[in-house]
């Protein structure tokens, strides 16, 4: 059998499995909400402030992606959204929706290049230039703001304040799919049902395809344009290229220093497309909106082992888990039963593989005392979940409201055992050195 062939098997038996782990997913989010009675874990209303709040940090991750593919880290991500949200609301008020769009993307990409002179051209360590940056995006913008929208101005006369925009004049229409948002309302009518299984399909199905904002296809469209441009093209090539080895790649005579540039501006105009969006779901810029995403949106392009179907899970996830606390903050004391039944699952497929490695003896002796370890610490956990699931009725609203950041802890804690960063990323590149 050809290598290619054997790729092209992979590929397809990654789909399959990716199918059945949406499928098994589901199921437990049913399970879940039959056993807790919070109908808000798996409504419509859910799945689309779900969606809503996942885009901005997939765009983030997906500037994350860029920029750490071409061996740069970024993690100013979370201020060049800040630069996205002020220049698209300063220009949405003005011009509308389409200007806040082009300003966004213009500011985040400038963002970009700041952090490309610093890094690239004058081998700033990239974690310095990336706080800077985290710095300059907040005072920046602060600083616009108490000279364009103080007191007596003509934006102050129209709703601005030093910590806001104007209401953006104008708004693109949300589109829906035709045969889910029949006059009917089947899926709304098959939710309120509360069935098992059926209620839950047709509240994700209608939380995801009703009301959808423009920009919110665009961001889904990104995933798979980025997969292809990286992946599939001689340009993409070069990208990784700069990343894994700068130093091979410009033997082969890739011009490093503008495929990095590129790639970090590229970077900063996702990020800054991150902070359009924010503008559009409140209609102007408000200081502080960003609310951390920009760090999420990193955590979730870790979680993906920087590539994009991983990031945009790890962005849905952290999407879902912001969109629950704010729905219902009760409901979130059902992740404790979620993760206790992934774990019972997880506890399963070790058990069974522990089992069949006892047959052979090789295996057995590989395996060792940590497997055994890590499924008494899995089991542990189990039923640790399961005991604040029955004992807790509902969560402090602090910890309701930081629910997000700490998924995003554990989520990178349990991610950290199968990363594999590009080899050259945060190394500082330097033509013609040796390495």
């Amino acid at each position: 059998m050809s290598t290619a062939t054997l790729n092209e098997a992979r590929r397809v038996r990654k789909y399959h499995l990716g199918l059945i782990g949406a499928a098994v997913l589901i199921l437990v989010m049913s399970l879940v909400r039959v056993i807790s009675g919070y109908d808000d874990i798996t409504s419509s209303g859910t799945f689309s402030a779900a969606l809503l709040l996942a885009v901005p940090i997939g765009l983030a991750g997906l500037g994350g992606l860029w920029s750490e593919r071409a061996g740069v880290v970024n993690i100013g991500l979370e201020g060049m959204m800040v630069m996205g949200t002020w220049f698209a609301g300063w220009a949405g008020y003005q011009w509308g929706w389409f200007a806040a769009l082009v300003a966004g993307l213009l500011a985040g990409a400038i963002g970009g290049l700041l952090h490309a002179v610093a890094t690239i051209t004058f081998g700033v360590d990239h974690i310095i230039s990336g706080v800077a940056i985290n710095l300059l995006g907040p005072g920046v913008t602060r600083f616009l703001s108490e000279v364009l929208y103080k007191e007596g101005t003509a934006a102050s006369k129209m709703g601005a304040g030093i910590t806001t925009s104007p209401p953006m004049s104008g708004q693109p229409s949300t589109w829906s799919l035709p045969f889910f948002s029949a006059q009917t309302d089947w899926l709304g009518s098959l939710e309120k049902t509360h069935w098992f299984l059926i209620s839950d399909v047709a509240g994700i199905l209608g939380g995801l395809t009703r009301n959808v904002n423009p920009l919110v296809i665009v961001a889904v469209l990104l995933l798979p344009l980025t997969f292809y441009i990286l992946w599939r093209t001689a340009f993409g090539l070069r990208i990784r290229s700069a990343g894994e080895n700068p130093w091979a790649a410009e033997s082969l005579g890739v011009n490093v220093y503008f495929t990095k540039y590129v790639a970090v501006v590229i970077s900063g105009a996702m990020a800054g497309l991150g902070g359009v969006f924010l503008v559009f779901i409140t209609t102007k810029y408000v200081e502080g909106q960003t609310g951390g995403r920009g760090f999420i949106g990193l955590a979730a392009m870790i979680f993906g082992n920087w590539r994009p179907g991983g990031l945009a899970v790890g962005a849905s996830l952290f999407g879902y888990a912001d969109a629950l606390q704010l729905r219902s903050s009760q409901a979130v004391t059902s992740f404790f039963l979620f993760g206790a039944i992934l774990l019972l699952i997880y506890v399963g497929v070790k058990v069974r593989g522990l089992l069949s490695a006892r047959s052979q003896p090789v295996e057995a002796a590989v395996a060792g005392a940590r497997e055994y370890t890590v499924l008494a610490a899995a089991f542990g956990g189990m039923i640790v979940l399961v005991w604040l699931f029955m004992t807790v009725d509902k969560l402090p609203n602090e910890f309701v409201f930081i629910t997000p950041h700490v998924l995003t802890l554990l989520v990178l804690l349990v991610a950290s055992q199968r990363l594999r960063m590009p080899a050259a990323d945060g190394v500082r590149y330097r033509r013609g050195e040796n390495h």
